[in-house]
């Protein structure tokens, strides 16, 4: 393709993603030379009403922008809101478009990030259960997910990455009085990701203090060991302009990091950052492909 093509899903219908979508394609802040194909149809949902028809329309349009991403008939995929509860009712069996896409792509090596303009996190379990989050951390994972996470900051900056790898307990583990994650499974996968020499790594760091050092410039970002130890402090400095990106996949796929809000849905007061960085960010993988 000459000119990048850029697919945006409209999400549910029934919720913000039609109107930020939009608002992020009126904006004028959108570059130029990639084009912008939005798949689905808005009239299947009534804003703030979602149902089943607004739930298959989510669906048909998701699985219409994966086979675009896979066929390379578009360079990069952008996903509005979507309700995983809704979108389960009609078939969808992924914990989450993360999943979805992976999937659909034939990938099994991938990684959840979230970026925006003070603090990246990247996540080494994604959407597991609090109580299952021990369980699931591996060497294996972490080295997986802190190695996608250094490629995706260095092809941003263009350097060599700083990363912090977050510790899983209070004080991470303070020497093994609050558990043994840090130095049965963390602090192996630190020492196998250094040896790869591919960013700095440091870690098992303290949770509660990490992320400020983060946003202080000690690091470019945070490897979290579960969902919400990175998306609270992501989402409390950077809710307008964090997106979402599915690490590993062989073309971009982004997202804005909010939901549908049908609570706000069809009455002009949903913010469209998030969205317009959503597709600024896939327009500049795209390009960089």
């Amino acid at each position: 393709m000459s000119r990048p093509r850029v697919a945006v899903t409209l999400g549910d219908p029934a919720g913000i993603g039609p109107e930020v979508i939009a608002a992020a394609l009126e904006s004028g802040a959108l570059p130029g030379d990639v084009d912008f194909i939005v798949l689905g149809d808005p009239s299947c949902g009534v804003p703030g009403k979602p149902d089943e028809a607004s739930a298959r329309e989510s669906l048909r349009a998701l699985e219409d922008a994966a086979q675009k991403l896979k066929s390379g008939e578009v360079a990069a995929v952008v996903t509005g809101p979507a309700s995983k509860s809704a979108l389960e009712r009609v078939g969808f069996s992924f914990p989450g478009q993360t999943e979805f896409f992976a999937a659909a792509l034939g990938c099994d090596r991938y990684a959840m990030c979230l970026s925006g303009d003070r603090l990246t996190v990247g996540l080494a379990t994604i959407h597991v259960p609090l109580s299952s989050v021990p369980g699931s951390l591996t060497p294996q994972g972490i080295v997986e997910s802190g190695s996608l996470l250094a490629e995706f900051v260095r092809r941003r900056t263009g350097r060599r990455p700083r990363i912090a790898v977050a510790g899983l307990n209070p004080h991470a583990g303070e020497d093994g009085r609050f558990g043994q994650e840090e130095s049965l499974v963390i602090a192996p996968a630190i020492a196998q990701l250094q040896s790869l020499d591919i960013a700095d790594f440091t870690g098992p760091a303290v949770p509660d203090a990490v992320f400020r050092e983060a946003v202080g410039g000690r690091f470019d970002a945070v490897l979290a060991m579960y969902h919400d130890q990175g998306l609270i402090p992501l989402k409390l400095l950077d809710f307008d302009t964090a997106v979402n990106v599915t690490l590993g996949l062989s073309r971009p796929r982004t997202s804005p990091d909010h939901g549908t809000a049908y609570d706000i849905a069809g009455k002009g007061i949903a913010r469209h950052q998030s969205m317009l960085r959503a597709m600024q960010l896939a327009a500049e993988l795209a390009l960089n492909e």
